[in-house]
């Protein structure tokens, strides 16, 4: 890139700085805000700590670390606002909401939220804080757009001492599943109304809670979350009997007749081989992305009965392969190309995971309190923003040689090379 063109992206940053300052009120905010934005945008350190942040702006470490610490500013108004500016930018008929978590290793016992819990980073149960993010995903791109700290109920909700001193709010007590958190994300954009979506898919943690699935239904939002293989249903015609009456005492309910419960699982192995067909979801860098799919409605399972009517989901690899079941609310005449192009919006998050750790230093922190993680995780999602909105419009015109499939190493380095106050009179 020539001076020209270095200048420009430094002017874009300026203007996507200059829409979000307001939000974080005072003058002192504001200009740190946009320090620690461009910081994050250009530190190459391993750790995104207050100390490796301050070697490459005109702050001190002491002033970055009170800035996510100890400064007042609200970040959910930011989030409200970030959402806002994203509205126009992926607007689009087929955009979906995802909802995931994403856990975070740290040692010791004073983080906030930290327990031993499964993580997916590493694969195992492990010492370590897990968000809860809202992901918006469609045609024109992706992004985290929300995020909620997940409390564990007996090392920290059943220990107000604990969460007292680490800063947690009333308003974040008492405890809340990953699902409720989740729910919650949604609702409130829902509140806001600038991004949205009529479909939400998520994993099984998700998909196999039915107070997370009524709570999206009575959004007015359609979902299609994985559930276990394990997952009870039952026939949309089930069979009940009541059995004889005792002489004394209440007089029996009816029951299900034995023998009608069975698992997605079962189900799936069950069905004969012309009620599956081969759907293509998505183009991927191999070639296009095609599984078998086979689709039912049944009874979900509520206490051990019959429950509600819902859509089943079964899919397979064209080999047999990692077979998945879902359950949706969609109407029974949702056309199944649909439903399978609502399956391939999860897996981007996962992707705009490791986006948002490799280029923005999502899980490179260190601050322990409430008020850090939050303030720390808003301005990854910023920054994370603003190298989507070079990918939509520089693309590759600025990074010729890297995809414009997503946020790109290509783009953040540019960014980093641009907004670098040492190295921005450089050339390539």
């Amino acid at each position: 890139m020539d001076v020209e063109s270095l200048s420009h992206l430094n002017e874009t940053f300026e203007q996507f700085h200059a829409h979000f300052a307001p939000f974080f009120g005072r003058k002192q905010w504001r200009e740190r805000s946009r320090d620690y934005l461009q910081a994050l945008l250009v530190q190459s350190q391993e750790r995104c700590n207050a100390e490796n942040l301050s070697e490459v702006v005109d702050a001190s470490a002491r002033v970055l670390q009170r800035f996510l610490t100890e400064a007042g500013w609200d970040d959910d108004a930011v989030t409200a606002a970030l959402q806002e500016y994203l509205a126009p930018r992926l607007a689009h008929p087929q955009a979906v909401w995802a909802v995931d978590e994403s856990g975070i290793v740290k040692q010791g016992k004073k983080s906030v939220g930290v327990a031993r819990q499964y993580c997916g980073a590493v694969g195992k149960v492990a010492n370590c804080q897990m968000g809860v993010f809202l992901a918006h995903v469609g045609p024109r791109g992706r992004a985290i757009v929300d995020k909620r700290l997940f409390l564990p109920k007996e090392e920290w909700t059943d220990a107000p001492a604990r969460c007292k001193a680490a800063g947690v709010p009333e308003k974040a007590l008492p405890y809340q599943s990953k699902a409720a958190l989740a729910l919650g994300l949604l609702e409130r954009a829902q509140t806001w109304g600038h991004l949205r979506a009529e479909w939400v898919t998520g994993d099984d943690d998700y998909g196999k809670s039915p107070a997370f699935r009524d709570g999206v239904d009575a959004l007015g939002l359609l979902y299609r979350l994985e559930v276990p293989s394990n997952t009870p249903v039952w026939p949309m015609d089930t069979r009940l009997f009541t059995p004889p009456a005792p002489k004394r005492g209440r007089p029996p309910q009816p029951r299900p007749e034995p023998g009608q419960r069975e698992e997605v699982g079962e189900r799936a192995g069950a069905l004969p081989s012309w009620a599956w067909q081969a759907i293509t979801v998505a183009e991927g860098v191999q070639g296009p992305r095609t599984y078998l799919f086979a689709f039912e409605r049944r009874k979900d399972s509520r206490d051990g009965k019959p429950g509600i009517e819902v859509g089943v989901v079964y899919r397979k690899n064209l080999d047999g392969s990692e077979p998945r079941h879902y359950f949706t609310n969609a109407p029974e005449d949702t056309p199944p190309e649909t439903q399978a192009w609502v399956a391939a919006a999860r897996w981007p998050i996962e992707t705009e995971f490791e986006a948002n750790k490799s280029h923005v230093g999502l899980d490179e922190y260190e601050v322990r309190g409430w008020q850090g993680w939050n303030h720390h995780i808003t301005l990854c999602l910023l920054a994370s923003a603003f190298l989507l909105t070079l990918q939509q419009e520089w693309g590759e015109k600025a990074a010729p040689n890297h995809a414009s499939a997503g946020v790109s190493g290509g783009l953040r380095a540019l960014a980093a090379q641009a907004l670098d106050p040492h190295r921005s009179s450089r050339v390539a």
